[in-house]
């Protein structure tokens, strides 16, 4: 079986400002499981990135172990990208990113990744504010190791052997929220009409993006009495609204009838449109964010959609007032200013 992508294209697909089709986004064939949540999520990257019109070696993706970690293989195969060791990808995308704020990063984890091995690198890096789009595959459980459940298997939840989790779950869009992130999402690995936007408003958000997708891991975690299967997540969603992203200098175009209509202005000039569905819900509050994630917990619901936003926020290069120019761009003399210099600098600490 081979699993090189045929190269050949239908010389008529529809292309974007680049002048890139859609395949220019696109990477290895996927040796994941036929019909794994992953894949979509890794076609809502490349139509994302593909609408955008975002050149390929402008991102680098990093990812860290497990079957979500996998996926960057399957998208932007020209870009830049890093596999880490386990729970350990938000450490190497803080020193990418600060060692060059002008590319776009992308990190992928799973549940285990980021709930278990990976907890504490994940709280450092949110209330950092690093500028990137975390994505996490919530499958529930540990698919590369035979099913076993992970920290965010909900309690009472069956595994396909049978077995009852009797453990409370961590909810890591609440925490998420809880530890200062300043864009919050949730949403299903089958619905990419709501996630593609997600993805893209994500990517223009000045500072940390959490998107927690629930992604069914077919083979093992797709049973009754999981409430990570495809039958129980379509079953038990519920959306905070419906999501538009406009572009930089494009017509807004909306065709709502009914609710209220939030417009988020994006530090590029680009737009998120909110068509508000859920009452007593407001995305620019956190207090607000954590409580209908909450009240539709206490209703056995997903809640999924933008949750929470806070447009005017300070990244990690702005809190630390770090140097402008990407650091394999800078000279000698950026580098060893003299001894003129260092005599000031140690002045300062005396």
């Amino acid at each position: 079986m081979s699993y090189v992508r045929p190269k050949f294209r239908h010389p008529g697909l529809p292309k974007n400002e680049l002048g890139y089709t859609r395949s220019d986004y696109e990477g290895a064939l996927s040796t994941l499981c036929a019909g794994c949540g992953h894949d979509s999520i890794s076609a809502g990257i490349v139509q994302a990135c593909y609408e955008l019109a975002i050149e390929p070696h402008r991102v680098a993706k990093l990812s860290g172990i497990g079957c979500s970690s996998k996926t960057p293989a399957y998208f932007l195969s020209n870009s830049h990208g890093f596999n880490s060791v386990h729970g350990r990808m938000p450490s190497v995308a803080t020193g990418a990113n600060l060692a060059n704020r002008d590319l776009i990063y992308i990190g992928v984890s799973g549940d285990g990744d980021t709930a278990s091995i990976g907890m504490g690198q994940f709280a450092h890096v949110v209330r950092r504010n690093l500028n990137m789009v975390y994505i996490v595959m919530n499958n529930g459980c540990y698919g590369l190791t035979k099913g076993q459940d992970s920290a965010t298997a909900d309690p009472g939840s069956k595994s396909k052997s049978g077995h009852v989790n009797v453990f409370n779950d961590i909810d890591l869009a609440s925490l998420s929220l809880e530890l200062g992130s300043t864009f919050v999402a949730q949403s299903f690995s089958g619905d990419k009409g709501q996630l593609v936007p997600l993805i893209k408003a994500a990517i223009k958000h000045p500072g940390f993006a959490f998107i927690n997708v629930i992604s069914p891991c077919v083979t093992f975690n797709n049973n009754v009495g999981s409430t990570k299967s495809y039958d129980y997540v379509r079953e038990h969603v519920e959306a905070t609204s419906t999501v538009d992203f406009v572009p930089e200098m494009k017509e807004i175009v909306t065709d709502y009838s009914e609710g209220s209509l939030k417009s988020v202005k994006m530090h590029d000039g680009s737009s998120l449109q909110l068509h508000k569905l859920e009452q007593d819900w407001d995305p620019f509050n956190r207090i607000s964010a954590m409580n209908a994630i909450q009240t539709a917990k206490a209703k056995d619901e997903i809640l999924t959609g933008l949750i929470y936003i806070n447009p005017d926020t300070s990244d990690l290069h702005e809190l630390i007032q770090t140097n402008e120019e990407p650091l394999n761009t800078l000279a000698q003399k950026d580098l060893c200013p003299g001894s003129a210099v260092l005599e000031t600098i140690n002045d300062d600490l005396r």
